[in-house]
């Protein structure tokens, strides 16, 4: 049976870095044998559906492929429809009173425990909040990503050694799951 999953790719397309053409990622991904392959914006993500494999041997597979096609290494996260439906169902923010560039969500390759963000100061950062999910991370940031100290401090090296973190906006998480639907 045919599983539709969700490929991210990390730190592609950004700044004139990196450059990984959607259409190449697609014929490459269509090589790699799976299915309805479609990539959505620029900036890495691609759907596709395919009935062998699993999240991890989809992701080292891909990430491979995609090193010896165009040259460089990058970070892969994939994901599958009922994961992506969960994380955008268990949102613990108001999601649909909000702007989607004020909420994101990180998506982690391994679990992660709260004691790895302990040592953040959340009331030091209010308005700004996260909390975690399944693999994941929610970061409410009301003015945005850009300007949020909060998203600064998630993202340090410390607290992200070992895995493979990669963050999409609200707008992004749900296209997602309609397109893997």
């Amino acid at each position: 049976m045919t599983t539709m999953y969700a490929a991210l790719l990390r730190g592609i397309n950004v700044g004139g870095n990196r450059k990984l053409p959607m259409a190449g990622l697609r014929t490459l991904m269509e090589g790699l044998g799976h299915d309805g392959v479609r990539t959505c914006l620029q900036s890495g993500q691609a759907v596709f559906g395919t009935d062998h494999g699993d999240e991890e041997s989809l992701a080292a597979e891909l990430a491979q492929a995609i090193e010896k096609q165009f040259g460089f290494a990058v970070d892969v996260i994939v994901r599958d429809h009922a994961y992506l439906k969960a994380v955008a169902e268990a949102c613990p923010f108001p999601a649909a009173g909000l702007q989607p560039k004020q909420l994101h969500v990180t998506y982690f390759s391994a679990p992660v425990d709260a004691e790895r963000f302990a040592g953040i100061d959340q009331a030091a950062h209010l308005p700004e909040e996260f909390r975690l999910g399944d693999r994941a991370l929610y970061l409410y940031a009301p003015d945005g990503l850009g300007r949020s100290k909060l998203a600064e401090q998630l993202a340090r090296p410390r607290l992200t050694r070992g895995l493979i973190v990669t963050t999409r906006n609200w707008n992004t998480v749900v296209k997602l799951v309609e397109l893997t639907e």
